[in-house]
Formats: structure tokens, sequence, C-alpha cells
């Protein structure tokens, strides 16, 4: 399946900013089923400095610099990707590692891969392990239960728990409170599903990408109605790292494009950075279009 992608972010500034410097997780990432085939990012007013790079976790980044006045910044992203239907048929049968002996392969980390894993079962800015959280969790990840049935279950049981609600929390809030009111976005539901796994000592890490939505029958897709989205990933030895979109009920697929991955959404924000100036006020507006080619 191909696709084009078209993610624009406009700032609208209360007064002019002097000076902005910038870096964007807009750039598209290659993984085992998907490629990028091509890309192309436009920044207005024109950076005087500008260069893309990799970060820690091997996503590709993008900087820049705008150092004339204005009162609106806009950055506008265009890719085109292909990707490769995942068999996940058999894999829930197929694979019958249970949590119990990926706790104790972890315990012994015999090699560089599970140490290098073990990064993501600790705390990180926006997940901070305790048991009321692995206490909601406990009961599908036993330790006699295949990591892969528990990894389903668990992101069935958020799908039916829990409603979808974009007016209920935002990006600082915590799992603890996401739990309690059962109500948020998709980001709430990977931090509150990666931070339950990890409570119990098992590895989770947060995907960040693009989801194609389609219109009911009979519909024209709306310009614009898509948006970014989050799910979650564990690992499992042999495996890799194998995901799951708790906000739909499913392992992502050929639906799915990936931007990046990390601890949590903070190691992936699309676009942070420092202004210099620029008012008291600011309004945000963003606008993504997934469209199959």
């Amino acid at each position: 399946m191909k696709y084009r992608v078209r993610h624009l972010t406009e700032y609208l500034y209360g007064a002019p900013v002097t000076l902005c410097y910038n870096m964007a997780h807009l750039l598209p990432r290659d993984t085992h089923n998907q490629r990028c085939l091509s890309r192309r990012i436009l920044v207005s007013p024109t950076p005087v400095y500008q260069t893309e790079g990799e970060d820690y976790y091997g996503n590709p980044t993008f900087y820049f610099s705008v150092q004339e006045p204005h009162k609106k910044l806009a950055i506008d992203v265009e890719c085109y990707f292909e990707i490769e239907q995942n068999d996940l048929s058999n894999q829930l049968t197929l694979h019958g590692l249970t949590c119990g002996e990926l706790r104790q392969q972890l315990a012994s980390a015999s090699s560089t891969e599970l140490r290098m894993v073990k990064e993501y079962t600790l705390n990180s800015t926006h997940i901070h392990r305790s048991e009321e959280l692995a206490n909601y969790a406990r009961s599908c990840f036993q330790d006699d239960i295949p990591v892969l049935q528990a990894s389903m279950d668990f992101t069935h049981k958020i799908f039916e728990e829990f409603k979808f609600d974009p007016t209920a929390t935002s990006v600082s809030t915590p799992p603890e409170q996401v739990l309690k009111e059962k109500r948020g976005v998709c980001q709430d539901f990977a931090h509150l599903a990666i931070a339950c796994i990890r409570s119990l000592g098992l590895p989770a890490r947060y995907m960040s990408g693009y989801l194609e939505t389609l219109p009911p029958p009979g519909q024209e897709k709306l310009v614009g109605a898509d948006a970014s989205h989050a799910w979650f990933a564990i690992f499992i030895p042999d495996l890799g790292w194998v995901e799951f979109d708790p906000t739909n009920d499913l392992m992502p697929n050929e639906q799915h494009i990936v931007t990046a991955w990390g601890r949590d959404y903070a190691d992936v924000t699309p676009l942070q950075g420092v202004i210099f100036d620029g008012g008291d006020s600011q309004a945000l507006n963003v606008s993504v279009d997934v469209q199959r080619v």
C-alpha cells in the first residue's frame, strides 16, 4: 500500500517573534515493513539555518532557525510511503513465550539486546511506575500467560473500559489520572499501557505516527480530518518490538505509519523549541491528510 501524508503546522503569535530555534520529529523513518519513497519539508519564513539529523533512538530530526521577525510560523511536510502488510494472523498462537519467562530473561540480561531493552522498563518524563498501575494490568500479565496474548488482552481491556474524549486531558496528564477518569485520547491510552506494563517489569515503548482514517460509507473524506496517532510496542525476544493500538483494539498493520518512537511523548514531540518575544498569546493549528496513492 502506498500513502501520501501531508502534515501542516501553523503557529500564530500575538506579537512578532524575533528569533526561534526548533527541532521537529516530523520526518518519516524506515521500518521492517515501511519505506519512505520521497519527502519534502518547507518552513515559512525561510530559515537562516536548517539541517537534518538523527536522535538517540534513530528517529529522523529536522533542526531550523528563523531569525527574521514573524507573527506566523508554518512547517509543511509532505511524504510518500510504501507499507507492506504484516502477517499477524499466526503470531498470537505460534509464539508462546510467557510473561514469567520474559521477566526471567530480562533479569539475567544475557545479551546486549536485552540489556538495551531494559531502558524501556524504567521511568521517563511522562511515565512513572507505580503499584496502582501494576495492579490494573496484573490479571492480564500473569506469569503463565504468553506475552503476545497478554498484550492483546490488555489492549482490548483499555479499549472496552475507556472513552475517547479529546477534551478530558492535556499533554501533561499523568497515566494515574487517565486510569481514574477512564477517558482520554490515543496518547493517553498509549502512555497508560506503557506505564502499566513497565510497572510489571516488562519493556514497552511509545510509537508516534499517523493512522489512515476512512469516512463513513457514501461520504467524502474531509481535507485535514486526519491527525497524528500514538500506540505502544512491547519487546519480545525472537520477534522484536510488537505493536498494539489500544485506541482501536488491534495490532497495527498497513494503515499505521510510523514517524518516531521513544520512551514516551517527550522523546518524539512533533515540534519543540525556543522563541524570543511573540507576545502573551499564541495559537496552534495542525492539519493532517493521509491519502492512499
